[in-house]
């Protein structure tokens, strides 16, 4: 089933056009990764399928029902975000307002959802703790968590191992692939990391203010474009 489609699909600020030829499908159980150089316009192409900003021109339609509250996102991280003085376990369950409707407190099911989500993360023993005492890599399972508890059917990560050490990097992608592949959750990530993206993404989707690569990873690899990110040792 589709989520989004987007037909010959740019993006602008302030008249000046940032990504363009946009053409492709997301469809229900995709884990695809969105690669390119900075200000090649992945984050714009994020900032477009949120409607948080409206194309320059093009279409995107969304597909399968498919609801604002049924989006979990997960932006790039702030030090103010960084800093933010509340528990875990409040961080996380405020992932569950978007589904609050026109209730003033949370269900039963939100606080389950949140614990739950705490215990997939493994930072359940980190629900009392103020989040900005965690580390790096603790506060970003954190965010995950939250994210998905917004996430009916898609979750979308703008580069969310940003400034992780190594280890913490690949138990997060790791973390990603599992809740693509164990809950049947649709996955859109914006990463610098090729070599990452193609280890665990099932399709690649590569930009340079120009949709230039759309497909499944094993044709990304074996493409003019794979080769020459690949083979040249490059995270753009």
């Amino acid at each position: 089933m589709e989520l989004f489609s987007l037909k010959d699909v740019s993006f602008a600020y302030e008249g000046n056009t940032v990504v363009s030829g946009l053409n492709f499908t997301v469809n229900s159980g995709d884990y695809i990764c969105i690669v390119g150089e900075n200000g090649s316009g992945k984050s714009t192409l994020v900032k477009g399928l949120l409607r948080l900003i409206a194309p320059q021109s093009g279409n995107i339609s969304m597909g399968d029902d498919l609801k604002k509250n049924e989006i979990g996102y997960l932006p790039q991280q702030t030090p103010v975000q960084k800093d933010f003085p509340a528990s875990v376990y409040e961080v996380v369950l405020s992932g569950r307002l978007s589904s609050r409707e026109i209730r003033p407190f949370y269900t039963k099911a939100d606080k389950a959802a949140a614990l739950e989500n705490m215990k997939r993360f493994g930072i359940l023993e980190l629900r009392n703790k103020c989040y900005r005492e965690l580390s790096g890599g603790q506060q970003q399972r954190v965010m995950l968590a939250r994210a998905l508890c917004a996430a009916r059917k898609i979750l979308i990560l703008d580069e969310p191992v940003a400034g992780l050490d190594p280890v913490a990097t690949q138990d997060l992608y790791k973390q990603i692939y599992k809740i693509n592949k164990e809950m049947g959750i649709t996955i859109l990530t914006v990463s610098h990391d090729i070599h990452s993206a193609v280890k665990y993404a099932g399709k690649i989707l590569h930009l340079k203010n120009k949709q230039i690569f759309f497909g499944t990873t094993e044709d990304y690899v074996q493409s003019s474009i794979g080769a020459e990110y690949l083979g040249g040792g490059q995270n753009d």
